[in-house]
């Protein structure tokens, strides 16, 4: 990262998620903890991408701010914001709304950075960049496909996929790199697999003296087209393995709350608010989590081997 690219946020290494500074949590105005914190509207496991969601805490100066179906995070801080997500085409609009409704300014988010490049993740970033004038922040493998609006053939999703609007300010971020905004510092994580541009995030987050590591963990779910094969090592070498490293990386992380892009993945509206029939704090989320998805890649590559290489079911 270039020097001149560290006037509204800093970019920082840290040995380990460990060492990340704990951040106290950003004061919302009273109106805000009313609307989120009061009675939220309730979100079913089976919500739509663009149903709308109340806004609400998770825990310190992290906040829901997607929708019922694709979730949007905001970690808050006095000196500035960081998102993470924009969702659909057309919950960018919904996203700017609620980050209103809980009394943050849209342009106080001074960095905006993503799961995988996806339409139904990265298609709000547009907007969110337009209305923040944030920099979109992203690891190599998926540069290209924010400045182009749509993804090439190492998507193994490639062909079901639909475009979104091209990110105009893009800002390429080492694999490990840490995204600091004032007391604010997430850890990027690469984990391709799902998409060669996959990346997973985890940070510290306190209430009231209760620290937890929070762990954003991208989507790992192995499922193509009808023409990628996973197993096909002279197409896309060394995919599998790399898929395999995330699975173990995503396991062995320190991980209090997890939290996924589809909210259904992690259970999300079981484990928050008052009506909740599952803790939100679970420390073998992520490893569970992951073992669900090396079972599913395992599937995939035994379905591979059994199947006609001219055409593999999705």
């Amino acid at each position: 990262m270039q020097a001149a690219l560290l006037s509204s946020f800093t970019l920082a290494t840290l040995a380990s998620c460990g060492t990340m500074p704990s951040t106290a949590p950003a004061p919302a105005p009273a109106s805000a903890a009313t609307t989120a914190d009061a009675t939220p509207k309730a979100c079913a496991a089976d919500a739509g991408w663009n149903d709308p969601a109340t806004p609400r805490r998770i825990h310190g100066d992290t906040w829901y701010v997607g929708t019922c179906g694709i979730s949007a995070l905001l970690i808050a801080s006095p000196e500035g914001h960081i998102v993470i997500d924009g969702a659909t085409p057309k919950a960018g609009a919904q996203i700017l709304d609620n980050i209103r409704a809980l009394g943050f300014k849209p342009e106080d988010v001074r960095a905006i950075v993503f799961s995988h490049e996806h339409f139904d993740h990265v298609g709000g970033l547009a907007e969110l960049q337009r209305a923040t004038g944030a920099p979109v922040m992203s690891r190599l493998p998926a540069v290209a496909t924010l400045q182009r609006g749509a993804s090439d053939r190492s998507d193994p999703q490639l062909l079901d996929l639909q475009p979104f609007a091209a990110v105009a300010d893009v800002h390429t971020i080492a694999d490990d790199e840490v995204v600091s905004v004032g007391p604010l510092a997430l850890q990027a994580l690469a984990t391709p697999g799902h998409t060669p541009g996959g990346t997973s995030w985890t940070w510290r987050s306190c209430e009231d003296g209760d620290c937890r590591q929070i762990v954003y963990a991208d989507s790992l779910t192995a499922i193509s087209d009808n023409e990628y094969r996973y197993s096909d090592e002279a197409a896309h070498p060394g995919y599998v393995a790399a898929f395999r490293q995330s699975l173990a990386r995503v396991a062995g992380l320190p991980c209090d709350i997890l939290i996924t892009p589809h909210p259904s993945a992690s259970r999300l509206w079981s484990r928050l608010g008052a009506g909740a029939s599952e803790p939100l704090n679970n420390s073998g989320a992520c490893r569970a989590y992951s073992e669900a998805a090396r079972k599913r890649l395992d599937t995939r590559l035994a379905e591979e081997a059994a199947a006609p290489a001219e055409k593999v079911a999705p």
